[in-house]
Formats: C-alpha cells, structure tokens, sequence
C-alpha cells in the first residue's frame, strides 16, 4: 500500500506533501462518466463548479478518462478547448476568440428518442460468450447483446470532434495530452481504451462515437474490423483504470451516479434511480480503493435538485440549459460541504 497521507470523506484538492517536498504539482487525473446529452451538460456544470470553488481544471499534464458523454467531454478538452468555452458554446454565447465546436444542440444528437431499431439481436456471440464464460462476460454486458443493433447515426458528433481537432491542429493525430477513451468490443464485451499503449489505433473522433454507441440507440461503430458500443456498457466511469500508485488526486464526476438520491414517483423515474444506485455502488468501490491506497478524491454526482431537472430520460435536449445552471450552482454547494467537512476532519484527526 502506498505510503502517502489518506485523504478522510474525498475533500477538496490540497498539495500532496511529498510533491511539494520535490517542487511539482500533485499527479492528476479526470474521470468523466456516461450520462447522455443531459449528462453532458451537468459535467460542464460541475466542471465549472470545480474552477470557481477550487481553482481546479483539467490541464496539459492530467490524465482524462471518458465514457459515452464523458468521452465527449474528454474529446473536445484534450483539443485544448477550455471549459468556459465549452459552456459559452452551451449557452449560445460564444466569444469571437472561442474555438469553433460545430454543433447543435438540439438537433445532432438526434432527439430524445431512439430510432426504431432493428428486431434480430445486435451480437449473438456476446450473448454466447456470456453463456459460456460468465467470469469474463458480466450478465449485463452479455445481455446487451440481445438488443437489437441500433439505427441512430453517431456521424455529427464524430464530424464535431473531427472539425475541432482539426482546428487544434490534430487531423489524424491522436492528442498529445494523456487522453483515454473508453468502449465495448461488442462481440468479446472486453472493455477496450482507446489511447492507451496496445489499443486499436484509431482517430479521435471514431474512438469518442464508439464510446457513444449506445447498444439499441445508434449503430455500433467500426475500428479495424471490429464493432464497438458504449464503455458504459462496462463501466460508467471505468475509476479502476487510475493506478493509485500514479496519481496524487483524482476528480470523477459521474452524472449517473447519485450519493444523494431523491424519490420520485413516477414510474420511470423509480427504474432510473435503481440504475443509478447500481452503478453509484460500482463508481464509490473504485474510489474507496484509490482512498485505501492514499489517493485524494473528489467526486461530484448530481444531487435530488439536478436529478429532478434531469427527469429520467437523460437523451432529452429540452432540459439541458437547466441541467448546466442547476449544476452550477448545486456542484459548487458540495464542493463547500466536502471543504468544511475536510476541514473538520483534519482538526479532529490530525
């Protein structure tokens, strides 16, 4: 077990000791979870929460890992774009010095419901795979299988990232920065990250579509011979991926996970919120192992206020301006909770 000071309750960022004892800044990494156009939108939210409370923002030394809308995010930040850009962009007020970031909201993600997908299921030999080896398949990655192959096209936002490396000088280059994208082999249901030494190479943009993927709602997508859906189909956030023996502090914010649920009565509502505590349950494990091992983390999940924005289908475009301001403003809320408690815990432990 590393020998660096635990970090009580996940508080705010402070200097590792001994990296200052070196003279450089604590080893970083961001964790950006799935959670659809809505999820988007809350990251940005808290990303800027995260600014604001703590002067805390990704930048060219810090790993980035994203899933599905996570791996959007880390697409667009890992072309150099800052946050406050991408929010102007959100908001429709970008300024003349802001990197184009060809998009529309409304539209390109191709609306709140799905295409009619087709009837035959997308991967049998997932499914198989899952029957024959449910060690190496879980039961939920096997069963996505037996969805159908969804119809939706992943194109606008493969052509926005596209168009924004472009602008950032990367065409076919993968980014410099430390920038892994997460996704699903959808006949093995490995989980696959992009960028990472012995994936497929690929470009930027086909590897956040494949990321995106997903199963039932768009196609899967192609690299090297083989589909690709979601990584969320795997792991929300994939947390597992940081090795705590890398890294000093790491921030996840997971839009679909919630520490603070709420109670909804509507029906589908109620199954949200059951997918939800299923995969808080995944993300807080990985974190309690990096805090086990004396990593500092910080995680930000949408509370009962920004859940109720978000309603349970997180595909729809309507909400997502409210999602952002309500993120805002409850994100920095928990960043000021988890500094008081961080406080008192170091007046009581030391």
């Amino acid at each position: 077990m590393s020998q660096r000071s635990k970090q009580v309750g996940g508080g705010p960022a402070e200097e590792d000791a001994e990296s200052a004892g070196r003279g450089h800044s604590p080893r970083r990494a961001f964790v950006f979870g799935g959670g659809g156009v809505l999820g988007f939108a809350w990251i940005i939210g808290a990303l800027t929460a995260l600014d604001h409370e703590l002067g805390v923002r990704p930048d060219a030394a810090d790993l980035m890992i994203g899933t599905s809308a996570g791996a959007v995010t880390t697409g667009i930040l890992s072309c150099g774009v800052t946050v406050d850009s991408i929010r102007r962009h959100q908001l429709g007020m970008p300024l003349p010095e802001d990197p184009p970031i060809s998009w529309n909201y409304d539209r390109d993600s191709g609306g709140s419901r799905p295409p009619r997908p087709g009837w035959r299921p997308g991967s049998p030999r997932l499914v198989w795979g899952g029957i024959r080896n449910p060690t190496a398949v879980s039961p939920i990655v096997a069963l996505s299988g037996l969805l159908p192959a969804g119809r939706g096209t992943l194109e606008p936002i493969q052509l926005m990232i596209e168009a924004t490396a472009a602008a950032a000088g990367l065409t076919d280059e993968w980014p410099a920065r430390r920038t892994w994208i997460v996704a699903t082999d959808y006949v093995s249901g490995r989980r696959v990250v992009f960028g990472q030494p012995g994936a497929p190479r690929t470009s930027l943009s086909t590897a956040v579509g494949a990321s995106c993927a997903i199963p039932a709602w768009y196609a899967p997508v192609q690299i090297s011979g083989r589909r690709y859906i979601d990584g969320g189909t795997t792991s929300n956030a994939s947390v597992d991926l940081i090795d705590p023996d890398e890294y000093d502090e790491v921030y996840v914010l997971a839009p679909m996970a919630a520490l603070e649920p709420d109670n909804p009565r509507a029906p589908a509502a109620r199954l949200e919120r059951r997918v939800r505590r299923t995969i808080t349950r995944g993300v807080m494990r990985d974190v309690n192992h990096l805090r086990r091992h004396g990593t500092r983390v910080t995680v930000l999940t949408p509370g009962a206020e920004d859940l109720t924005m978000m309603g349970a289908n997180l595909m729809n475009p309507r909400r997502r301006l409210a999602v952002l301001h309500t993120a805002m403003r409850t994100a920095a809320d928990e960043l000021r909770r988890q500094q008081r408690r961080a406080t008192l815990d170091e007046a009581r432990y030391g």
